[in-house]
């Protein structure tokens, strides 16, 4: 309370110095440039206060959080003209970019102008995004490329062959493709048919953004992607974006009001190298320039006039599920999702009377089958006090679908990867390997199958027969938690189960997931559950790293799954093995990489 006092105190002193610095923040008629290069999030994360003087400050990726809080203040403020979207890169899920779109179209909707400028060209994802503005400028000598989307999978039956390692796959599911990597040299029917469905739902989306944000039939926007790619002025010419222009023409063309806006006819550039009506226009263009003000500098002067509450207030809090589910992370910065942190966080947030409910915050393929079940034990007791709903990102398949399933409610992008309720088992038989090195091995056991889990040998059909009897229970623990959670007969779970994943919207169709939309529907949903005083509460990030003891008198616990591996990848099972040793490990996995 005492630093809270003291910094509206030192904010009430410099007062006039803010209200100055906010009203040259965004002259009238300016534009707020929105920069993005790199990675965007959906929600900002925590900030670094003290950085090590020999390590450089790695800067913070932008969030979608970020964005619509200055969408909010641009439609309050009458003097922007509107925002300016400069784009050199964009590095975000599929979920994740298409919160950041719906984000943009809030603030073309509210009454703002929404230019995008793409100064490197545009890929898929960046066009995606730029379909939401009223004009598309991109710079000279550029490439212009809606190629759509591409599954490629890496399979290495034939290396392990090579080497001498004989992996064995267990799978309950005919989807469950996790282990496909190892023991098969091209894709199962099943795997190209659940990616294939994928595959269309993204192309759906992307040919639906183009069409409506350059106001043409889906069959043109079809065209485009199918014909890709272009030059800068063939698309223009085409209609793809609305002018070509460097930097200072684009500044020109704002200021004067001469940037072209989408039609259903394609148009030629009237500005930049090849479009330019004659030198004397491009002369022009280095003097009549409009005002642009940074979004940094325009959110600081913004926040520089806001007060910092002295009294704590109800939150609503957000617990982030982010990473492969570990019991322990044993680096710090992995992205990992920490059994210890966020069994703590889900305690601090069920006794923590401030929280008035929780947002679970999804990003995950799952992990560490017995991490998986805890943190769904925790998010089950939650949910007996407060409400709680889960916000699934751009993956919460397997171990992050199991833990979603305990919320009040499920909310997820239509492009979210979702499902993968079923169970993958893999081990590696070493022995060939061995031999070939020159290493022998012989054991002394007592018991028969003391030596089961040896990377040495394979397993006889007795063995075999326990895994696959053990499986079979860890798929029907699955099915209970889901049927559960979605509070329906198991058997209605089973057929929509056989760990096939699904896009969000496939999700919701089958009854999965109860809503579309990203972290704002999420927000929305659990503010209707709190009630109308919840309508001003705001949500904040609960972290808490200590250990914190359980609620009393817990329930009866929930079926804990014994053995599920899965793989994403050989460098999630490498990370999986070093952080989850010893422990089994519930994950969806896929194995292919996409390609944009």
């Amino acid at each position: 309370m005492i630093a809270a006092l003291l910094v509206n105190l030192l904010r009430l002193l410099l007062l006039p110095v803010s209200a100055l610095r906010w009203a040259f923040a965004a002259p009238k008629g300016g534009y707020v440039v929105l920069e993005i290069d790199g990675q965007v999030v959906d929600l900002q994360p925590p900030r670094v206060r003290i950085a090590l003087p020999w390590r450089r400050r790695k800067r913070a990726p932008l969030s979608v959080e970020r964005v619509r809080e200055l969408g909010k203040h641009l439609m309050r403020d009458p003097r922007p003209a509107g925002l300016l979207l400069r784009m050199r890169s964009v590095h975000a899920g599929p979920a994740v970019v298409a919160s950041l779109r719906d984000a943009l179209l809030e603030i073309r909707a509210g009454g703002k102008d929404l230019v995008a400028y793409l100064p490197m060209g545009a890929d898929t994802t960046m066009l995606l995004l730029a379909s939401a503005a009223r004009a598309v400028v991109v710079g000279p000598e550029t490439l212009v490329s809606p190629l759509g989307f591409a599954v490629e999978g890496r399979y290495v039956r034939r290396a392990l062959e090579q080497v001498g390692v004989e992996p064995e796959v267990f799978a309950k599911g005919m989807y469950k493709n996790a282990g496909e990597v190892l023991v098969r040299d091209t894709m199962s029917a099943a795997q190209r048919e659940q990616v294939g469905a994928l595959l269309d739902g993204r192309l759906g989306d992307l040919t639906a953004a183009l069409a409506q944000g350059r106001r043409v039939d889906r069959e043109t926007a079809a065209r485009w992607i199918d014909e890709a790619p272009y030059g800068a002025q063939q698309a223009v010419a085409r209609g793809i974006v609305d002018a070509v222009a460097y930097e200072d023409e684009l500044e020109h063309m704002l200021a004067t009001g001469s940037l072209p806006c989408a039609t259903a006819a394609p148009r030629r550039a009237e500005v930049g190298p090849g479009g330019a009506s004659d030198e004397g226009a491009r002369a022009a263009a280095r003097h009549a320039k409009t005002r642009l003000v940074s979004a940094g500098r325009y959110l600081g002067a913004r926040r520089a006039l806001s007060l910092t509450p002295v009294w704590p207030r109800p939150i609503l809090g957000v617990v982030e599920v982010h990473g492969a589910i570990v019991s322990r992370a044993h680096f710090r910065g992995a992205s990992l999702a920490s059994e210890e942190r966020l069994v703590a966080s889900l305690r601090a947030a069920r006794q923590n009377p401030r929280v008035q409910g929780v947002i679970l915050h999804i990003d995950s393929p799952g992990g560490s089958a017995l991490a998986s079940d805890r943190i769904h034990h925790e998010v089950t007791r939650l949910a007996e006090v407060k409400p709680v709903v889960a916000c699934l990102s751009n993956v919460a398949a397997s171990g992050g679908y199991y833990v979603a399933a305990a919320a009040h409610a499920i909310v997820a992008q239509p492009q979210t990867i979702t499902g993968s309720i079923g169970v993958v088992s893999a081990r590696f038989a070493l022995g060939p390997l061995l031999e070939r090195l020159g290493v022998s091995t012989d054991v002394v056991k007592r018991g028969a199958r003391a030596d089961l889990f040896s990377p040495s040998r394979k397993l006889d059909p007795g063995e075999r027969a326990v895994v696959e009897r053990e499986l079979d229970a860890i798929y029907s623990a699955f099915l209970r938690v889901v049927a559960r959670g979605r509070r329906r007969p198991v058997e209605e779970i089973e057929p929509l189960a056989q760990g096939r994943v699904y896009s969000g919207a496939e999700a919701q169709a089958r009854g999965l997931v109860d809503m579309l939309g990203g972290f704002e529907r999420a927000l929305h949903e659990l503010r209707q559950m709190i009630g109308p005083k919840a309508a001003a509460i705001e949500p904040a990030i609960v972290r808490a790293s200590r250990y914190i003891p359980p609620p009393p008198l817990l329930p009866a616990p929930v079926p804990t799954l014994l053995e599920l591996v899965g793989l994403r990848g050989i460098a999630r099972e490498v990370a999986l093995a070093i952080h989850c040793e010893g422990e089994r490990v519930l994950a969806y996995c896929a194995e292919a990489d996409d390609v944009d």
